[in-house]
């Protein structure tokens, strides 16, 4: 009968060989993936996935941006079928995060056959659980994207710094669009 043993031993250069491609992998520059439901976002550095902090959370993304001196994260939800909400509801939900108006902006981007909701806004952006305090932050942007998945929508929010978020609109939009992607 072969021991066991022996056979986990008998592997320990292959294991460390599968090690190193892996980092060999993400050294080249080839993407990250974060699933959420069905769909699979791809990102590259400076972007990182961290360990949620919430239950409610489907994915954390982590990025450096400038006027802070924590990482800002993009927040990845989803709720499953039925739930979280329609576009419509979200989109006035995140503009509400804000005292007053915001400056605002809204576009649909079409990938393939799925459209893809962006949202901008500026202003003072009320920090704080749903239904808890809030901490006002005057110059402070949220991006927001509503993916279609299989079941129901993937809800991304990225906040932070205005200057620095704002520097990242692109590379967001760019992992919104991922899944759908060629």
């Amino acid at each position: 009968m072969p021991c066991p043993l022996l056979n986990i031993l008998s592997m320990k250069p292959l294991i460390g060989l599968s090690l190193f491609t892996l980092a060999t992998l993400s050294a080249s520059g080839e993407d990250a993936v974060l699933t959420v439901a069905d769909l699979k976002f791809k990102f590259a550095p400076p972007w990182k996935a961290v360990e949620s902090s919430s239950p409610m959370r489907a994915g954390t993304l982590q990025v450096a941006v400038e006027g802070s001196d924590k990482p800002a994260e993009a927040v990845f939800y989803y709720f499953g079928a039925g739930q979280g909400g329609d576009v419509e509801a979200n989109v006035t939900r995140w503009f509400s995060q804000f005292e007053g108006e915001p400056e605002k902006n809204r576009e649909e981007v079409t990938v393939g056959d799925k459209k893809i909701t962006v949202v901008k806004a500026t202003g003072t952006y009320l920090d704080g659980p749903p239904f808890g305090p809030k901490t006002p932050k005057a110059g402070y942007a949220l991006l927001g994207a509503i993916v279609p998945a299989a079941e129901a929508n993937v809800f991304i929010k990225f906040t932070g710094p205005k200057d620095g978020v704002m520097k990242l609109l692109e590379s967001f939009k760019k992992i919104a669009a991922s899944p759908f992607a060629k």
